[in-house]
């Protein structure tokens, strides 16, 4: 097979509503040039690059900096090679692999001892390569984390593996499909407050993070396989040392969205947002309420709302019955 998009597990992906948050945006909004600055999956980005001139992808994660490369950059590259290499990394002699840092830490945890052997040698081949160019090389690496998801031992991020059974081999090495697009792309690694200092476009949509749930702590894993600096490990979960931690997981959360509000230049702002601030559950509760939200939109310019009833992905046990989706679309002063 080879993977789409949106072929992956992630909390509060866009999937499902991208249709929905793009029939608002035709409807209400005009312009040609769009920014996804807390892109996530990237799904949003994809369904952009339709019908936008120039279009803006943000997202401070190593795992998704790579993988919107290895999607939207506009570089060529040679499906021959690329599928010469995947033919190798499928070939693979599990075998004759030497022991390394995925099946060390990762074996029969977050996957099975085969296939974490198989992840770490791959991982550790796409860094001898020599005859890749940028975009070559976000293809592979990209390709290797939506296989390795596939096979991973968990319910959907990497904040815990399951235990209390043996893991099955099912790690087979598969290739993400890079899109065409006549649109003009750029890709950023960027704090989104910062970016939007720079930002110069018609429409911003906003998905930030809504809880204490960490994303560089939740994806980990594949921010290591991404990174591959073999860092120490630490706990039960094997985290490395905390980084890229968002202020829209903390109490400054609703300063940090004020902050960034003020500071966009552009025609449309487009904010997805959701209730699971009447969570149970802490971690799940939002750091800002709907009410929040408004009031500071309202500073910025005509407010409109809508609200679409959704299901949650939820890989825990919290209950998000009644959850909806809203969506603020601001017409800037």
């Amino acid at each position: 097979m080879a993977y789409e998009i949106w072929n992956r597990r992630y909390t509060g992906s866009k999937f499902k509503l991208a249709d929905w948050i793009f029939d608002i945006i035709n409807s209400y909004c005009t312009g040609s040039s769009f920014c996804d600055i807390f892109a996530g999956t990237g799904i949003i980005a994809r369904r952009a690059i339709k019908n936008m001139r120039r279009v803006v992808i943000n997202d401070f994660l190593y795992s998704n900096e790579i993988i919107y490369k290895a999607f939207f950059l506009q570089e060529s590259f040679d499906v021959n090679k690329i599928n010469n290499y995947k033919t190798q990394f499928q070939n693979t002699d599990i075998p004759s692999i030497k022991e390394n840092y995925a099946s060390i830490n990762y074996g029969n945890k977050f996957f099975s001892y085969a296939d974490a052997l198989q992840i770490g040698a791959i991982r550790d081949a796409i860094d001898s390569i020599s005859d890749v160019n940028e975009k070559e090389r976000a293809i592979l690496i990209a390709s290797l984390l939506y296989s390795a998801d596939k096979a991973a031992n968990t319910v959907g991020h990497y904040d815990a593996y399951i235990k209390g059974y043996p893991i099955p081999d099912t790690f087979k090495f598969d290739l993400i499909s890079p899109y065409t697009t006549t649109a003009e792309i750029k890709i950023h690694r960027e704090d989104a407050n910062v970016l939007a200092r720079f930002l110069n476009v018609d429409i911003v949509y906003i998905d930030p993070p809504y809880n204490s749930r960490q994303y560089s702590r939740f994806y980990h894993v594949l921010e290591n396989l991404t990174t591959w600096k073999k860092p120490e490990l630490y706990g039960e979960a094997l985290k490395p040392k905390p980084e890229n931690m968002s202020e829209y997981c903390r109490n400054g959360a609703l300063k940090a969205f004020s902050d960034l509000i003020r500071d966009l230049q552009c025609k449309y702002i487009v904010v997805s947002y959701n209730n699971t601030y009447a969570s149970k559950s802490t971690s799940s509760r939002n750091k800002m309420t709907l009410e929040n939200i408004k009031e500071v939109l309202e500073t910025k310019g005509q407010l409109t709302c809508f609200e679409k009833e959704h299901a949650f992905f939820n890989a825990g046990k919290t209950d998000f019955a009644g959850h909806k989706e809203f969506i603020f679309l601001v017409k800037v002063y």
